[in-house]
C-alpha cells in the first residue's frame, strides 16, 4: 500500500511539519515552507503550468494550470497547506497505517484533500483527458489562523468559476457555512494604588458591565429566527485579558469575540450592533471608555445555490461513487468563501478528528473523494 502514489504522497505531507504559527514571532516565520516545496515539486512532475505568489514574507501560495481547449468553466482544486499544533501530539510527524487508516498531523486536516488532487491529476493523464476548461490545483497559506493565503488568492490569483475544497466533511456536500468576524474590544480606565481605589477608573469593573450586556445580547441571538439554511448566528467571548497586578486598578481590559453570522448580516451591521450596546452603556456609566478594534479576520457566509451547476455535478459524482449523496451545512468557516466563486466543501476524513491528538483519516474515504472530485470535473466540463 505504501507505494500506492496517492497513499505516499499523503505520507510524504504528514512527515512535513507545516504547524501554523499563528503570528508569533518567536516561531518558525515560514511554517508551510516544506509544503510549499513538496507541493510545487509535485505538481512540475505532473506537467502543470506552476506558478507561486508570496502573501507574507516568503509564505508562499502554490497553484498549477492543467489548460483546456478554452471551451469550458476554469475549475479549481483548493486546500490549505498548514496545520494547528502539535502540543501533547506524540510522534504528530511519523505517518502510520492501522486498519484501514492513516494517522499523523494534517492527515485529515487537510493532507489528505491535497494528495487526492494530486491522485486526480493522474487519472486525468493517465486517461489522456483533455478538458474543455483549465484546472487549477491550489495549495493556500495560513487558514488555520487569518486566512491570509485564500484572501490573497481572491484578489491576486487566477480567476474561478468553480471550487472544490477537501476540508473533512465525510464526503457530505457542503455548498453554505456561516461567515466569521474575530475583533476585539478595549476598555480603558485609570490606573491608581489599589489602596485607593476611588482615584482610579477599573476597566475590569466596566468590563464586567460591558460582558453581562454582550450575554444578553447573545441570548437574543439564540432565540432568532435564524437561516433555514444556515441556521441560528452566535456570539461567543473567547479571550479577556486586564490588569497587571491585584495592588494596581487596572488601566485596560482585552476581550476577544467570535461572531458567526448568516446570509444578510454582515461586518457593518455587527459593529453598529457592538457601538449600540457600549453608547447605551456609557449613558449611565460616564467613565466607560472603549474603543472596538478592526476585524483580524472576516470571512463571509458561503452561499453557493443548491441547483447550481456546481452542485448538480458533484451530487452525480457522489451518487456514482457513493450510491447516494447528503448535502450539510459546513459547521465552521473555511477558505471557500475567499476565492470569490461557486465553492462547495466536500473531502474525506471526520471534524471529529481535526485537531485532536490521534488524528487520522479513512483511506477508503481518501480513494472514493478522488473518485468524486475526477467524476465532478469531468461532469462540470460537459455540462
Amino acid at each position: 500500500m505504501k507505494t500506492d502514489p496517492l497513499i505516499l504522497d499523503l505520507m510524504n505531507m504528514i512527515s512535513i511539519p507545516s504547524v501554523n504559527n499563528f503570528d508569533l514571532d518567536e516561531i518558525n516565520q515560514n511554517p508551510e515552507k516544506g509544503m510549499s516545496d513538496y507541493f510545487e515539486t509535485r505538481l512540475i512532475e505532473l506537467g502543470l503550468e506552476v506558478h507561486s505568489r508570496e502573501v507574507l514574507g516568503e509564505r508562499r501560495n502554490i497553484w498549477g494550470r492543467l489548460k483546456g481547449n478554452g471551451n469550458g468553466p476554469t475549475i479549481m482544486l483548493a486546500g490549505h497547506l498548514d496545520t494547528v499544533g502539535v502540543d501533547g501530539y506524540e510522534s504528530p510527524f511519523d505517518p502510520k497505517i492501522e486498519n484501514g487508516k492513516i494517522f499523523g498531523r494534517g492527515s485529515c486536516d487537510m493532507k489528505a484533500g491535497l494528495a487526492a488532487y494530486l491522485e486526480v491529476l493522474r487519472k486525468i493523464k493517465e486517461r489522456n483527458i483533455q478538458l474543455s476548461g483549465d484546472l487549477i490545483i491550489a495549495g493556500v497559506i495560513d487558514e488555520e489562523h487569518a486566512m491570509i493565503g485564500s484572501i490573497d488568492f481572491g484578489i491576486n490569483g487566477p480567476i474561478i468559476d468553480y471550487a472544490i475544497i477537501a476540508e473533512p466533511t465525510n464526503l457530505k456536500i457542503c455548498p453554505s457555512h456561516k461567515g466569521q468576524i474575530l475583533l476585539s474590544i478595549e476598555i480603558f480606565g485609570k490606573a491608581a494604588h489599589s489602596s485607593m481605589p476611588e482615584n482610579g477608573v477599573n476597566a475590569i469593573s466596566n468590563m464586567g458591565i460591558l460582558l453581562h450586556k454582550l450575554q444578553k445580547y447573545s441570548s437574543s441571538l439564540n432565540v432568532h429566527n435564524g437561516d433555514q439554511m444556515f441556521g441560528k448566528p452566535s456570539f461567543n467571548v473567547g479571550v479577556i485579558t486586564g490588569g497587571d497586578n491585584a495592588c494596581s486598578v487596572p488601566d485596560i481590559c482585552k476581550i476577544d469575540i467570535d461572531r458567526r453570522t448568516i446570509d444578510g448580516e454582515d461586518l457593518q451591521s455587527f459593529v453598529c450592533e457592538l457601538n449600540d450596546i457600549c453608547k447605551k452603556i456609557q449613558k449611565r456609566t460616564p467613565d466607560f471608555e472603549y474603543v472596538i478594534s478592526k476585524p483580524f479576520l472576516n470571512i463571509e457566509p458561503l452561499t453557493t445555490p443548491l441547483d447550481s451547476p456546481l452542485m448538480k455535478s458533484i451530487k452525480k459524482a457522489s451518487d456514482e461513487e457513493l450510491g447516494y449523496n447528503t448535502i450539510n451545512v459546513f459547521p465552521g468557516s473555511t477558505d471557500a468563501p475567499n476565492f470569490k466563486c461557486q465553492a462547495v466543501i466536500c473531502g474525506p476524513g471526520s471534524l471529529k478528528q481535526c485537531h485532536s491528538l490521534n488524528e487520522y483519516v479513512d483511506i477508503k474515504e481518501v480513494k472514493s473523494a478522488v473518485n468524486i472530485y475526477y467524476s465532478a470535473i469531468i461532469n462540470l466540463q460537459n455540462n
